[in-house]
C-alpha cells in the first residue's frame, strides 16, 4: 500500500511539469513565420502541397518562399513562381492553431481553393501536422470542396 501511494505521489509532482510544457508548442508572436517554419507539407491533402519526395517535408524543402509574411498571414510560393498559397491565422489556441489556406484562382481576388486547418504538434520539436477542420470561419469559407452526392 505504501508503494502505491509513493507511485500516486510521484506521477501527480509530474503533472505541473507536462502541462507547462504545452505552453511552449505554439508561439503568440510571429505565428506565420512559425507556421512556414515548422509544417509538415505532407500533412496537407494532396490537392493544396507539392507532389511528395522523399526526405522533403517543409516550405523550405520544397524550395517554397515566404512572400509578404506578418504576424497572421503569409503567402508562400514555389520556386519559378508556378505555385502559390496564402496562409492566414484565424485562430490560435492550446489544442493548435485554425489556420485558413487558399490557393489563389486564375482571376484576381477569387480563390481556387480554399479550406481551414488544424494544425498541431505533438512536442515542441515536432512538425506541425495539418487536417481539415470542421470548424468554420466567415472570413474563410470553403471553396473547391468536393460536393458530396445526395442519394
Amino acid at each position: 500500500m505504501k508503494n502505491k501511494i509513493v507511485l500516486v505521489l510521484a506521477a501527480l509532482s509530474y503533472a505541473p511539469i507536462t502541462v507547462a510544457g504545452d505552453k511552449d508548442l505554439y508561439p503568440t508572436e510571429r505565428v506565420a513565420e512559425f507556421i512556414v517554419e515548422k509544417l509538415d507539407v505532407t500533412s496537407l491533402p494532396a490537392a493544396l502541397r507539392p507532389k511528395k519526395e522523399k526526405g522533403k517535408r517543409t516550405f523550405a524543402d520544397y524550395g517554397f518562399t515566404a512572400q509578404g509574411m506578418n504576424e497572421a498571414e503569409t503567402i508562400i510560393q514555389a520556386a519559378g513562381g508556378m505555385r502559390k498559397l496564402s496562409i492566414k491565422v484565424l485562430d490560435q489556441r492550446p489544442s493548435g492553431i485554425y489556420v485558413c489556406v487558399t490557393e489563389p484562382g486564375e482571376i484576381a481576388g477569387q480563390a481556387k481553393m480554399q479550406s481551414v486547418f488544424l494544425l498541431k504538434r505533438n512536442d515542441s520539436n515536432a512538425l506541425l501536422k495539418g487536417r481539415e477542420s470542421w470548424r468554420e470561419f466567415t472570413s474563410c469559407p470553403v471553396v473547391g470542396a468536393v460536393e458530396k452526392d445526395s442519394e
